[in-house]
């Protein structure tokens, strides 16, 4: 036998004997199928394949807590890729105020120059209270308006006037007073344009301008 030969055979042995004082180191642990090394790991092959037991079977190693780690091609993917657990359902959002605006002619609610409120002007405001009434209510927004005719301080008041006039009716049909926003604007926000109803005061410019006669009321709440 050469010299060569005999070194091979030596390294093969010392190898061999090496491999076997690892696993002599190695501890099967009877609830585990993989064998354990003293560090308390899987003791792996030198192609990194865990060491089985005699106990290994597909179904032993679903249930060890190394089996995903060392079979994981074996076991079923739900088990070693378990599904993320969906989110709860975000709570639904809560209900958001329902604004409606109406607008209320002022000759239906208030004679020409006046800020009583007239029978037909009543019967609107009524419709008005019983659509406040069918909401959890936030408030009510009046804001009365006047034409050009008269000066800008006169219609400031009428308009102020008009709407304190709408805020107390509604009161009456059981509106709660501080649900009620009042406000005038004069005739600083007409609805007619800067060419029509031209000329100085007369019956015909007075109707003409009778859509800048009015009182906007704004309903703020939620449904019930």
């Amino acid at each position: 036998m050469n010299k060569t030969l005999k070194h091979s055979i030596m390294a093969l042995l010392a190898a061999t004997l090496g491999l076997c004082a690892s696993l002599a180191q190695a501890q099967a642990i009877p609830d585990s199928i993989y064998v354990i090394d003293s560090r308390g790991e899987v003791a792996t092959s030198g192609f990194g394949l865990c060491w089985r037991t005699g106990f290994w079977t597909p179904a032993a190693a679903a249930k060890d807590p190394n089996g995903c780690k060392c079979d994981k091609d074996l076991i079923p993917k739900e088990i070693c890729e378990p599904k993320v657990a969906a989110a709860p359902a975000a709570a639904a959002p809560a209900a958001k105020p329902m604004g409606e605006k109406i607008t209320v002619a002022a000759d239906a609610l208030f004679d020409f120059n006046k800020a009583t409120l007239r029978p037909e002007g009543m019967k609107k405001l009524d419709e008005v209270a019983a659509k406040s009434n069918s909401l959890v209510l936030e408030v009510v927004i009046a804001v009365g308006h006047a034409d050009r005719i008269g000066s800008a301080a006169y219609n400031q008041k009428l308009s102020e006037k008009r709407a304190a006039a709408v805020k107390d009716y509604m009161v009456s049909k059981g509106i709660p007073a501080n649900r009620v926003y009042t406000e005038g604007k004069g005739s600083k926000q007409p609805v007619t344009k800067p060419d029509q109803c031209k000329g100085p005061k007369s019956a015909k410019v007075i109707a003409c301008l009778q859509p800048d006669r009015r009182v906007d009321i704004e309903i703020i709440g939620t449904s019930k």
